[in-house]
Formats: structure tokens, sequence, C-alpha cells
């Protein structure tokens, strides 16, 4: 089957997907982890996080689960689906062919 052809994802989309390759995670931590993984480059703020996560769960590529752990409050976690793992490995292959062009 032949993939159509994505839109470049945003910074913030990038980078709240590549949290999420790395396990379930909530807002905070997503922010947090984003900070850290772009040496501080990209920070993402709570406005960007939740519009960005609204959309991404109206693309079917991250779902909400809540937390239920003894003595918290239930937090929201965001998750990764089949369909955004597929919209990041095609961004990474995207980025990647744009850097072979430069290094060629």
């Amino acid at each position: 089957m032949k993939q159509t052809k994505q839109e470049p994802l945003s910074e913030s989309y990038f980078y709240i997907l590549l949290c999420l390759t790395k396990g379930a995670n909530h807002g905070y931590g997503i922010m947090k982890m984003t900070e850290t993984l772009s040496e501080g480059e990209v920070k993402i703020g709570s406005g960007t996080m939740y519009g960005a996560t609204s959309n991404m769960i109206k693309k079917g590529w991250i779902k909400e689960i809540v937390s239920d752990e003894p003595g918290s409050e239930k937090k929201r976690l965001y998750t990764l689906t089949s369909e955004g793992t597929e919209a990041f490995k095609a961004e990474v292959n995207r980025l990647k062919r744009m850097i072979s062009a430069v290094e060629e």
C-alpha cells in the first residue's frame, strides 16, 4: 500500500512523539523530557502541550489513559498508538533523507 505524503511535524509534535516512544507519560513529564532531550533548545509550554496532545488524540496518534496509582490523584497519561508510531517513523525517515542529502 502506498503511503500518502505527510506534512512535516512541528518541533513540538516531534518531541512529544519522541518522548512517548520511551513509554507512557503525563504532560508535565513530556515537557521536562523534551527540554532534556533537546538539551534546553526546545521548551514546550502547557498551552502548546495540551493543544498538541488534543490534536494528536484526534488524529489517532496518541491516546489518553488514566493512571490510578494508589495514593496519588488520577493523572492523565498519554501513550503512543500504532498510527502515532508510524507518523513518528515517517518523520524520522524524512529527516534522515534530508541529512543524507546534505552529507553527499
